[in-house]
């Protein structure tokens, strides 16, 4: 499979913290429209891996390319060369990230924090903002919440302003780090609801989370991550009916009594 057809793709990218070793020769393809879940224990290598995606951490080695862009680099003459840190930040316009805790503005209102970052980052008129902005919020199911502010919000509520923010850059991929975990568990419904809706539109997504019912209901493709490295990558009825690793029969053993 090209390249082309990727949103994302990844070649033997590794990252240690230390004598920690988080990503171990990660090989990951994932094509538009795809929603690709990622599970496994905490500490192995979920959140570092969207991170290193969206080049929140630096990679020591191995090669992304995700939404059209080479990650962190450049090449020149067959060599890369490190981006500067406005170049990456152009390359990370392309990527929504939605991270446990929403790190919504708490100064401004709902519609300004979904309008914040297009108008001052893209230039772009407020008025056609801000009209996208209000279309955003009637996505999420929050239209009534345009002039209230953060603390004024649930947190269900929260991650889906924080959802639509960053759909408000129009990204050609989005990665979700855990986006529930941090919801109590009559909210979770409500956010996950919005995720099913996107991966309906098409969007291209990674979801790291332990929802194991967004996984079956959402996913075209379900990845175990263990000890660093992928040691699943199935549809999810194979994934969750007949998984290979015994690493995976072991999660799902302990996930699925819960």
């Amino acid at each position: 499979m090209s390249d082309i057809e990727n949103v994302v793709s990844l070649k033997n990218v590794k990252k240690a913290f230390g004598k920690n070793v988080v990503l171990d020769g990660i090989d990951l393809n994932v094509r538009k429209g795809e929603v690709v879940v990622i599970c496994g224990r905490s500490g192995s290598g979920k959140s570092t891996l969207l991170r290193c995606i969206d080049q929140l951490e630096k990679i020591d080695s191995g090669e992304i390319r995700a939404a059209g862009h080479l990650m962190g680099f450049r090449e020149v003459r067959g060599k890369l060369v490190s981006l500067s840190d406005a170049a990456v930040a152009r390359q990370q316009r392309d990527i929504g990230m939605v991270f446990q805790n929403f790190n919504l503005f708490p100064h401004v209102s709902v519609l300004e924090n979904i309008m914040l970052a297009p108008t001052k980052i893209l230039k772009r008129s407020r008025s056609e903002v801000e009209q996208e902005a209000l279309a955003l919020l009637e996505k999420v199911g929050l239209p009534d919440k345009r002039n209230a502010y953060p603390r004024q919000l649930s947190g269900g509520q929260q991650q889906r302003i924080a959802i639509a923010r960053a759909l408000a850059m129009k990204p050609k991929l989005m990665l979700f780090d855990e986006p529930t975990s941090a919801l109590d568990p009559e909210m979770i419904s409500e956010v996950l609801d919005v995720m099913v809706d996107l991966s309906k539109a098409g969007m291209t997504m990674i979801v790291v989370t332990h929802e194991m019912g967004f996984a079956r209901a959402a996913a075209d493709r379900v990845i175990l991550m263990h000890n660093a490295s992928i040691v699943e990558d199935a549809v999810p009825q194979e994934f969750f009916e007949n998984p290979k690793s015994e690493h995976t029969k072991l999660f799902l053993s302990k996930i699925l009594q819960h």
